[in-house]
């Protein structure tokens, strides 16, 4: 460009950046947008684990069973927490306020740019195990959705032991066919408690695709959060026996999920002395964050060194996700084709 142009025209940013870098996040976003507020010391829940013996027909004087019998234990699961850090030197600061028609707050989209980095980081973990960083990290559908392989011990008990807590692992054996899909369904449906949404990969979404037939290849928006609340422009599924399956670029390869949502939370615990955010980005577009509310993250408050001109604070987020019912989730996993 020529220097009369330079040396004469002011520049000016457009009040938006894009984001080039982080990509979908379906599960974390439904399972943060529906935290469910944390009580006590830990997450308890009371499950039953067998079924009492003490009924049965009788006649006249037969004498009944009395025995008392423990058919009940629960379920413990601990607090664990995450954080992200946002840095800004004070000179970035001042020349940034300094222009008064400037198109895009440096804080304000700092933050913002963070928050969409920890709440991407959190959908890595949340198809994970829940053993990395030496068991720091959040539980995953990795650790929820098993038989055992990858978490032998769940909420506290051997899964080993208590076999309700097994959720059922199919190997495809490389391919996927709606006769694999139909078993697995019904293996953790009982009557009307079935499975609410399937997640995959891209490549498992584009598998199962190719298994419909042309008129039923009808792709749906699904809400972003769960319940019918409304965050973004939804999610596009392909349904199956009436629930969406739905592509996440977090989810494990190969692997085809179907859980049962009314089984499977976020709860989330407020940590102390900070503030809560309300997540709502409008600086940043290109990404599914743009447009959801209120994922459960607090703030720590700017905190200024006492040797450095600049200011530090962290984002945090506090809770566990879990399952009080793992025997109603499934997965095949191995897949590579049709």
């Amino acid at each position: 460009m020529a220097n009369r142009v330079l040396t004469t025209t002011n520049t000016r940013l457009l009040p938006k950046v894009v984001d080039t870098v982080l990509g979908s996040n379906v599960f974390a976003t439904r399972m943060l947008s529906n935290a469910q507020k944390w009580i006590g010391e830990k997450i308890k829940k009371s499950l039953k684990i067998s079924k009492s013996s003490q009924g049965g027909s009788f006649d006249n004087f037969d004498v009944f069973s009395t025995n008392a019998e423990d058919t009940r234990r629960n379920l413990e699961f601990e607090a664990k927490f995450y954080r992200q850090t946002v840095v800004l030197p004070l000179s970035e600061i001042s020349k940034n306020k300094a222009d008064e028609q400037r198109m895009i707050d440096l804080i304000a989209v700092e933050m913002a740019s963070s928050a969409e980095d920890m709440a991407d980081g959190i959908g890595n973990l949340f198809y994970g195990d829940g053993t990395g960083n030496s068991g720091k990290d959040f539980l995953g559908l990795e650790g929820i959705v098993d038989d055992g392989t990858n978490v032998a011990t769940y909420g506290g008990l051997s899964r080993a032991t208590y076999s309700t807590l097994n959720s059922t692992v199919t190997a495809s054996g490389g391919t996927l066919s709606l006769a694999k899909m139909a078993t697995l369904y019904s293996s953790i449906s009982s009557g009307s408690v079935k499975p609410t949404l399937g997640l995959c990969s891209e490549t498992v979404f584009d598998l199962y695709e190719q298994l419909l037939q042309s008129q039923e290849r009808i792709a749906k928006d699904v809400p972003a959060m769960r319940n019918g609340l409304t965050g973004g422009t939804g999610f596009t599924g392909l349904y199956y026996k009436g629930f969406p399956i739905l592509a996440d670029e977090k989810a494990t390869a190969g692997t085809l999920y179907f859980v049962n949502e009314d089984f499977l939370e976020f709860r989330a615990l407020p940590v102390a002395m900070t503030e809560p955010i309300n997540f709502r980005i409008r600086d940043i577009e290109g990404n599914d964050y743009t447009n959801v509310n209120g994922l459960g993250f607090s703030w720590s408050g700017w905190i200024k060194p006492t040797n450095q001109a600049s200011v530090i604070g962290h984002i945090y987020l506090g809770g566990e996700l879990w399952s009080s019912n793992p025997k109603r989730h499934g997965k095949l996993t191995g897949i590579t084709s049709i």
